[in-house]
């Protein structure tokens, strides 16, 4: 029976997209075990890189102008394939987009991310699958909700489209003006967190931080996304504040599933599944991974540990190669049976290891197949 190595890693943060580290790992192998089959499944989790997976894979390149998360144009790329688009709210509402000196969830709008969704309504799809990694916002989707034609009213009947605070004075909420297509569009949500949208491991206060918010603005909003939930039960008869993921994205996971009807699913199982990851392992002898940095964060729903689950699902033992690696890490992982290799030799400078990644990997893998080769698997 032929050797069969499944190649499937993340970007390489700031030196190799998925594709470019697929490519330099294979080469690796090759030089290693030349009789081996490799088949290459570039991979990402739902974050920053997911879209250019599929472009990568020979989806069609779509952008759309849409407001940024402080309100300027930004253009938001998507990509396409038949009437299933694939949609990353960072392009669109991403704390990559901003200076910063701009970071403030108290001023930020996931207003964008519900005109991307709607451009790719208007292009024809009928299916979203959708990664909310990466975002700057804190708004329980509620600039979302907007650009797809929800209102959110005063007790007076003004209608609510500033910040998120002024949310605060909520009071009713009318959803009659909701895009009618989503009725008939099929949308999955990659997400890699489980919190609920408020509470001690909700959205504010476990993410707000890192997106700009002083402590007493986190209070805040913590209290505005409390009442967003509240008055969201009352219009829609049923509460979907503790639904696992629904503080995802500053809460945008919350507005997906609660008024778009969407599914909240693991980022790295949901692309693995659109990239058809679980039919190359069958049978495979060896599964190669891979991201810029292994930490502990990893073992939290990030690429490197889900292709290794799958991986094991299938039987398949797993090497994972990063940038740089967490030694606390990689003791959890090897004791999981994941194979850790740190790609750049000891005393590489940072610049150098960025620089040569591609050298790096393809060196790495090599060493690695090697070993594994004369451990036993056919080579």
């Amino acid at each position: 029976m032929r050797d069969t190595i499944v190649i499937a890693p993340d970007k390489f943060k700031g030196s190799l997209t998925a594709t470019e580290a697929a490519r330099a790992i294979e080469r690796g192998v090759r030089k290693a075990r030349p009789r081996s089959r490799c088949e290459l499944c570039p991979m990402a989790d739902g974050g920053e890189g997911t879209v250019d997976v599929f472009l990568e894979r020979g989806a069609e390149r779509n952008v759309a102008q849409v407001q940024g998360p402080r309100g300027a144009p930004v253009d938001a790329v998507y990509a396409r394939t038949g009437q299933t688009a694939i949609l990353e709210m960072s392009s669109a509402s991403g704390l990559g987009l901003l200076d910063r000196s701009q970071y403030d969830p108290t001023k930020t709008t996931t207003f964008g991310t519900g005109e991307l969704i709607r451009a790719a309504l208007d292009g024809g799809a009928n299916r979203i699958v959708m990664g909310i990694g990466g975002s700057a916002t804190n708004d329980a989707g509620t600039g979302m909700l907007r650009a797809l034609g929800v209102r959110f009213l005063e007790a007076s009947g003004a209608e609510i489209d500033g910040d998120i605070l002024d949310f605060a004075r909520l009071g009713s909420i009318e959803v009659d003006r909701l895009d009618a297509r989503i009725a008939q569009t099929t949308i999955e949500v990659a997400v890699d967190v489980d919190n609920p949208l408020y509470g001690p491991d909700g959205a504010s206060h476990t993410f707000a931080e890192q997106k700009g918010a002083a402590p007493e603005q986190i209070a805040r909003l913590e209290e505005v996304l409390r009442h967003i939930a509240g008055v969201s039960a009352r219009t829609l008869g049923r509460d979907e504040s503790n639904v696992p993921g629904a503080g995802a994205a500053g809460g945008l996971g919350f507005g997906l599933v609660a008024y778009l009807g969407a599914k909240l699913l693991p980022g790295v199982r949901l692309i693995a599944r659109e990239c058809g990851l679980d039919k190359l392992l069958d049978g495979a002898t060896l599964c190669l991974t891979g991201e810029g940095k292994i930490d502990l964060q990893t073992l939290h729903g990030k690429t490197v540990y889900g292709v290794a689950q799958i991986a094991r699902d299938h039987r398949v033992p797993t090497i994972a190669f990063g940038g740089t690696v967490d030694k606390d890490a990689k003791q959890r992982l090897e004791q999981l049976g994941i194979e850790v290799v740190g790609i750049s030799p000891a005393g590489t400078p940072l610049e150098e290891s960025i620089r040569s990644a591609a050298t790096l990997l393809e060196a790495a893998a090599q060493a690695a197949v090697s070993i594994a080769g004369g451990a036993g698997m056919p080579t």
